[in-house]
């Protein structure tokens, strides 16, 4: 099984139309992937007298592929950062001298 370790940032405000702190970006940065190794299953493909062999993760669902192509994605660190409220300006009630 192929493992995909990340890390996951979110940065968070609050505006107008939410008054609640909701994401408006986030990233993901990949740490490290652990190979499963070679596929245990590969499918042989066909077309008029040529044949190819590919991995079975090319052409079949997650839970139909061999142990070795199966992906798994671990979250392994999410961080926030609020950047307040965003919304339209007050109107100045002073002058400047």
């Amino acid at each position: 099984m192929t493992f995909i370790h990340v890390d996951i940032h979110q940065h968070t405000h609050t505006c107008p139309a939410d008054p609640q702190p909701h994401p408006y970006d986030t990233r993901q940065t990949i740490i490290t992937v652990v190979h499963g190794g070679p596929c245990r299953a590969p499918i042989t493909l066909h077309s008029g007298d040529t044949s190819v062999t590919v991995d079975c993760r090319r052409r079949l669902r997650n839970e139909l592929q061999c142990p070795a192509c199966r992906t798994t994605v671990i979250e392994h660190a999410i961080t926030q950062t609020y950047h307040g409220h965003i919304g339209p300006q007050l109107p100045c009630t002073w002058t400047a001298a």
